[in-house]
């Protein structure tokens, strides 16, 4: 309920002086609906505002400072004590997790708009592994540069806790092959898949599902695989494409053919690891010429 001026309250001007910031601001802030005055006067359109909204005044200008959305300071002034301090750790996650992006996204540009792309791909440490064979469960999908994030971490949770509840468990980590591109013009497809320890109790579960997931079970031929190791910064669309350039210039310079399409191997638990955390190898089946 608004106050009458008169008791306690403070006039704009006043208050802006004790809560640092400007009038100009304050209106702004009582616009987007993040302060509003505890009275204005209905033949002046004076704003008058209590003293103690003075900490409110200054938790919102210093959220703006941080670029938080309205929507986001909203809620955080909302809030009371830690609850407030998680939105805010939230929301900050978010932001050095994309900066992390930007950064790996910058990086990699550089190196394609200077021309040494040579000095770019020396940047990512290459390796060789022998992988056995084995059978995977699978789905496939055609599926845009935005929606596969999204798709991947839900194909991976399904077909994961398959394996593990019926399928005698995961005989390797979770990977994504991906037959052909996949940028925001071409939809691929992608296949994501969980190597499997019982083939027949797989083939089973994929029997049941139907055409729900489009689940299936294949033979994983023995082969070898050249890969680099990236942190979950460096997974994202368009920054990952230096990764995968880089493992096909190292293939190259070895003498190795690429026998099969590209592949991301996730070893690392996604959702607990930081944008610098590796999380991902970027990978491509190789033989010698």
């Amino acid at each position: 309920m608004h106050q009458e001026p008169g008791q306690g309250l403070l006039s704009i001007g006043a208050f802006a002086a004790r809560a640092r910031l400007s009038p100009k601001a304050l209106r702004l802030y009582d616009r987007l609906g993040l302060l509003a005055p505890a009275h204005v006067d209905e033949a002046s359109g004076y704003r008058y505002y209590r003293a103690d909204q003075v900490e409110r005044a200054r938790t919102v200008a210093l959220l703006r400072r941080l670029d938080m959305p309205l929507a986001g300071i909203a809620e955080v002034v909302g809030l009371d004590g830690e609850r407030a301090a998680r939105s805010l750790d939230a929301y900050w996650s978010g932001v050095e997790e994309r900066f992390a992006e930007q950064r790996t996204l910058a990086r990699y540009l550089r190196g394609r708009l200077s021309g040494r792309n040579t000095e770019l791909y020396a940047t990512f440490e290459v390796k060789t592994v022998d992988v056995p064979e084995t059978y995977v469960l699978s789905e496939t999908r055609h599926v845009s540069a935005g929606e596969l994030p999204a798709w991947i971490g839900a194909s991976a949770e399904r077909l994961e806790r398959a394996a593990v509840e019926r399928c005698g468990g995961m005989a390797a980590p979770h990977f994504v092959v991906y037959h052909a591109e996949v940028t925001e013009e071409s939809d691929g497809p992608a296949e994501s898949c969980v190597p499997v320890v019982d083939a027949e109790a797989a083939r089973a579960w994929a029997a049941e599902q139907g055409r729900a997931t489009a689940a299936q079970v294949r033979a994983e031929p023995a082969h070898r695989l050249a890969y680099t190791r990236i942190t979950k910064a460096q997974v994202a669309y368009p920054q990952i494409i230096a990764a995968f350039d880089a493992v096909e210039a190292w293939a190259a310079g070895q003498g190795l053919t690429v026998t099969g399409p590209c592949r991301e191997v996730y070893f690392a638990d996604w959702d607990s690891c930081g944008p610098e955390d590796e999380v991902c190898d970027v990978a491509f089946p190789v033989s010698r010429a």
